[in-house]
């Protein structure tokens, strides 16, 4: 039998602030999912339908930013529409997969890759402050990049914004606020595939979803904004703290649950 969750009128406003405040991190540096989802858990959903409900209102978040830096021309969409392929095929399978696969090394590894991509961002000031040459073809690189972080994204997820951003910065050479705007395309197109699994299981509760989703769009449309007028040297540190604390946040899980 599907789950029905008690939420009473008084929450909704609660779920949009909610919204509004993770789209406008996530549209910076990624990380939205930390603040959603703890409270869609603490309303006494199942997780199934937690992550779910959570990928509804994440899409409205990654689509508004994506295009709204897609309206300020930071996204070349032509040249990454295979990238956007390739991660939602990817991701899609994540998403099927997610049952029968075991995340516990994923759960254990993350937290200290995500650490060192925030230990590099720190002792390189310089880093993403301008476009550099590319050091993989960008056919090659959307075809790597999307079939790994956009099964990862739809198999387990957390950080993979911070990937994204580095794998931009790193492989094609793209200035950190270029990166950051491809970012949120290929976020969007990993949570529509997950989003489809979900919905096709019936593990969407779409009131609460839809009004986050509002929330989200409006804080991903003032992230964005934000980013497109103050560039890297805003977006570095919120990206190198947003990271720290979700590197934190997992290792307390993987500890807890020892």
């Amino acid at each position: 039998m599907r789950y029905r969750a008690a939420v009473t009128f008084w929450v909704y406003p609660v779920l949009f602030a909610t919204g509004l405040a993770a789209g406008f991190v996530d549209a910076i540096a990624g990380g939205g999912g930390m603040i959603s989802l703890p409270v869609l858990l603490h309303l006494g959903l199942p997780p199934v339908e937690a992550l779910g409900t959570n990928k509804l209102q994440a899409t409205f978040g990654s689509g508004a930013a994506a295009w709204h830096y897609g309206r300020a021309g930071w996204i070349d969409f032509k040249s990454c529409r295979l990238g956007a392929a390739w991660t939602f095929v990817s991701a899609l399978l994540g998403a099927l997969l997610v049952r029968s696969l075991e995340r516990e090394l994923l759960r254990q590894l993350i937290p200290w890759l995500l650490i060192l991509i925030a230990l590099y961002t720190l002792l390189r000031p310089q880093f993403g402050d301008a476009d550099s040459r590319p050091r993989i073809r960008p056919g090659l690189f959307y075809a790597l990049a999307g079939l790994a972080i956009g099964f990862y994204d739809g198999f387990f997820g957390p950080g993979t914004g911070s990937f994204w951003a580095m794998a931009f910065v790193w492989g094609l050479g793209f200035h950190l606020t270029r990166a950051t705007a491809h970012t949120k395309l290929m976020n969007f197109a990993s949570n529509a595939a997950a989003l489809g699994v979900f919905i096709a299981s019936q593990k969407v509760l779409y009131g609460p979803g839809v009004v986050m989703g509002l929330g989200q769009w409006l804080g991903a449309w003032l992230g964005a904004k934000i980013v497109v007028r103050r560039g890297a040297r805003f977006i570095r540190p919120v990206l190198v703290t947003v990271v720290l604390v979700l590197s934190a946040k997992l290792l307390h899980e993987n500890f807890a649950a020892h």
